[in-house]
């Protein structure tokens, strides 16, 4: 049954998403009433994540970013099921990368690059990063429960030779890959929830204490990478733009967590700058520190 409702959704999704953006952001627009009102989608969860992240604003400044984050992420949805039939030139111009020559730079020292980036503006455009550089793109994820959608996800992601490296086996791919002599960019999505026995580390992170990954922290170090941030910033609906940032030359030798800490601050510094942009949905602060320590 599993299998038969998602064909069914794929399907569908197939046909409609033959239409041209413009038309589907019409349809983005009817969506968004439904997902927000009629019952709401998560919408305890948003609040509740929006009013601890944000003790500073009212409620009226809570609702105006909570609307907004849903409009994104009707949007969201509607730009990634639509990747389904995107050229790689059109989604090249609806992710535009401002520098690749600090990719280029890294690739042609011999560099290996860890890159570190959040659930923030649209992520899944990434599926075009290996037309913007020479090194070999590598994205490390974390496997869905529904084994279709996953595929489905992982399909969008690889069509441009990227390799999908599940967590359990990322250092894997890198011995691999570094054997062969083969410099690579490890893309590493550093806001996800950590299970609660996997639980290394805590910091600050929007006003309240958050367990955060150390794997691209420890890969980076091991293997002396050079440590760059994604920002990736909507410019006007449909359209964004990639600037990497370079956080560390080298890694090797840092004091422990400053690599974590200093790309959790810049996430959190984007965030504050344009909180709708963010995944506001997922349960990020479920395990409390003390209950985890327990």
């Amino acid at each position: 049954m599993e299998a038969i409702g998602f064909y069914i959704v794929y399907g569908f999704a197939w046909v409609l998403t033959l239409l041209p953006l413009p038309v589907l952001y019409i349809l983005s627009d009817c969506i968004f009433p439904l997902i927000y009102y009629f019952p709401g989608y998560r919408r305890k969860v948003v609040r509740t994540n929006l009013v601890n992240s944000f003790p500073e604003k009212n409620i009226k400044e809570i609702i105006k970013i909570e609307k907004a984050y849903y409009h994104h992420l009707c949007d969201l949805f509607i730009e990634t099921f639509k990747l389904i039939h995107m050229s790689n030139q059109e989604t090249m111009q609806r992710l535009h990368m401002t520098n690749p020559e600090l990719l280029d730079r890294l690739y042609n020292e011999g560099r290996d690059v860890a890159v570190v980036l959040g659930h923030f503006g649209n992520w899944e455009l990434l599926a075009c990063l290996p037309l913007y550089t020479k090194l070999q793109t590598v994205s490390i994820y974390k496997p869905l429960k529904d084994k279709h959608f996953d595929r489905f996800m992982n399909n969008l992601r690889s069509k441009n030779n990227m390799i999908l490296s599940p967590m359990s086996g990322i250092i894997r791919d890198v011995v691999s890959l570094r054997q062969k002599n083969i410099r690579s960019l490890f893309a590493f999505i550093t806001d996800q929830r950590p299970p609660k026995g996997e639980i290394k580390f805590w910091t600050k992170f929007l006003n309240q204490d958050t367990p955060v990954y150390l794997g691209a922290e420890k890969i980076a170090s091991k293997y002396n990478m050079a440590v760059v941030f994604f920002n990736i910033q909507n410019v006007r609906r449909g359209y964004y733009t990639l600037t990497a940032e370079l956080l560390f030359e080298n890694s090797e030798g840092l004091p422990e967590h400053l690599i974590t800490e200093t790309h959790v601050r810049r996430l959190e510094e984007i965030i504050r700058q344009t909180p709708e942009q963010w995944v506001w949905t997922h349960r990020r602060w479920k395990y409390k520190r003390e209950q985890a320590n327990g």
